[in-house]
């Protein structure tokens, strides 16, 4: 007998995610670097998967459809925004936040992602798909919708201009560095 209000397509998009909002939820804050915005970012690419992603041809795509999505939602926001810039009305609100043990573990995470955020636009998008996200070049071209040796190139000069702004950034004495996982990578 079949419960109530059971859907198994539901049942589907829980577990897709519960896959994959992590990753996306990374992806879009290293790209807002605001918990809010990626949030709204995460969501509207659920939303979109939810009235659009019956549409894939082939259910192997479903990550890179996900991420190519979230990417393209937040191009679309920043052409917004660009458009009609948001004035902060309190730029008092990170002087409010506590400072919880987790955060203090975390500083050299937080370090890189800052860091990340002075790397130059077209560099963020694919350096953050391979180091964090774990994507292939192959992967991150789709996603981006650029060449694979466009990608290639750009973790090449992004990974040295982030590697360069670590530099200037050490904190005591640490140098913290990139690894370069690109040999691994390009076996895929």
């Amino acid at each position: 007998m079949e419960k109530e209000g059971f859907d198994p397509e539901q049942q589907d998009f829980a577990r897709l995610v519960e896959l994959h909002y992590k990753g996306l939820y990374r992806f879009a804050f290293t790209l807002t670097r605001q918990e809010s915005e990626s949030c709204d970012l995460v969501q509207q690419t659920f939303y979109l998967w939810a009235t659009h992603g019956r549409e894939l041809r082939d259910p192997r795509k479903v990550k890179s459809w996900l991420f190519t999505t979230l990417y393209r939602e937040f191009l679309r926001a920043r052409r917004r925004q660009d458009r009609f810039p948001h004035q902060s009305l309190d730029e008092t609100d990170a002087e409010l936040l506590p400072v919880s043990p987790q955060a203090v573990s975390q500083l050299d995470w937080r370090t890189v992602i800052e860091a990340l955020g002075r790397v130059d636009e077209a560099f963020q998008a694919p350096l953050v798909l391979f180091y964090l996200e774990d994507h292939s070049y192959q992967e991150i071209a789709e996603a981006l919708q650029i060449p694979m040796g466009t990608v290639m190139s750009r973790i090449s000069r992004g990974r040295a201009q982030l590697q360069e702004l670590l530099l200037k950034q050490r904190a005591d004495g640490k140098v913290i560095r990139f690894p370069d996982n690109t040999e691994r990578r390009r076996r895929e």
